[in-house]
């Protein structure tokens, strides 16, 4: 897979959740100064509630954009079968027949993207399935729990 390519398609899919939130953040933080929030008795927080939404969204803009950052600065390094995972890994899992791709980033753990027609999520270091992978090598087998019943997993590929 083309991992340059792969990293561009997360950016994007970032700068459209940031466009998102961004937006969702005007808008509440109008809604809370508007004057027709004004609270009209102690039990009034519409206002109030505005603000903590305002807040919350602009704080969720503030982590993309750093995601984004880190992104845009990751090098597309390649990895081979004898490489450790590390950040910046295309990981390929296999269990039972079925293949998962996971890209290993800086941040925004949990962003899927498809590309050349596999889905692709991308996982930290620090996530559970992260912290299993890191350091291992293609053809390494792994149990992981998903759900309620571990499964196997073998390392089919690491690029």
């Amino acid at each position: 897979m083309n991992k340059r390519a792969l990293i561009r398609k997360i950016i994007a899919d970032l700068n459209g959740r940031l466009a998102l939130h961004a937006k969702a953040a005007r808008t509440a933080r109008s809604e809370a100064t508007d004057e027709e929030l004004k609270a009209e008795d102690k039990y009034d927080t519409r206002g109030l509630e505005a603000s903590y939404l305002a807040c919350g969204q602009s704080r969720q803009a503030a982590e993309i954009e750093q995601a984004i950052a880190q992104f845009q600065s990751l090098p597309a390094r390649k990895f081979g079968p004898k490489n450790a995972i590390d950040v910046g890994a295309l990981v390929e899992l296999e269990a039972k027949g079925e293949r998962a791709f996971y890209f290993i980033g800086p941040s925004a753990g949990g962003t899927e993207v498809t590309h050349e027609k596999h889905e692709v999520l991308v996982i930290t270091e620090q996530s559970p399935m992260g912290q299993q992978l890191v350091g291992r090598k293609q053809g390494d087998r792994l149990k992981i729990k998903a759900g309620r019943v571990p499964s196997d997993y073998r390392i089919a590929a690491v690029s």
